[in-house]
């Protein structure tokens, strides 16, 4: 017999406030499933990822099957299977953020941390070890005209330096 520990995920219900958002949001579709992109950003944002205890429940609510729901959350780089910082910060690093230096910005921030970039298959490695940031390289951010660029969970921040990058990260401490 082995001596492993085998961990079972309680099951995921939305908060009060978050099924009231839900039922809001529901009601703007003809589908429901056509609500999944919007339910599943919900969703995320109170678990801080999308475990499958998470995709069971959005299925439930969207009426589908949890395959169709992990094939949705596994196509999209904004969803994230396992946990991460509580601020997700993006670098650009496509051909005009390149040529603007934003490998200056993403070194600075890899020392100012001393993380590495997370990966898809290694979200741990970029993440600060007070689960506060996680760190991973973008393709492109649609801003090419203000490179280089980063994205901080939903914000978007223009015409970086490391100077400017350690001006954002101070006021997200």
């Amino acid at each position: 017999m082995s001596n492993e520990l085998i961990q079972i995920e309680t099951p995921f219900q939305f908060s009060e406030e978050n099924q009231q958002e839900f039922d809001k949001l529901i009601q703007r579709y003809p589908v429901k499933e056509a609500a999944m992109l919007p339910t599943l950003h919900l969703a995320q944002k109170q678990a801080g990822y999308i475990s499958p205890a998470v995709m069971e429940h959005v299925a439930e609510l969207l009426e589908l099957p949890v395959m169709k729901v992990k094939d949705v959350v596994t196509f999209y780089p904004m969803f994230f299977e396992e946990p991460v910082g509580k601020y997700v910060i993006r670098v650009c690093h496509t051909l005009p953020c390149a040529l603007r230096d934003c490998k200056l910005v993403l070194e600075h921030i890899k020392q100012k941390f001393d993380i590495d970039t997370a990966s898809e298959t290694d979200l741990a490695k970029g993440t600060t070890p007070d689960g506060k940031f996680t760190l991973l390289k973008s393709e492109c951010l649609a801003s090419c005209d203000v490179a280089p660029v980063v994205m901080v969970n939903d914000d978007l921040y223009k015409n970086l330096t490391p100077q400017k990058m350690d001006e954002v990260l101070d006021s997200l401490e």
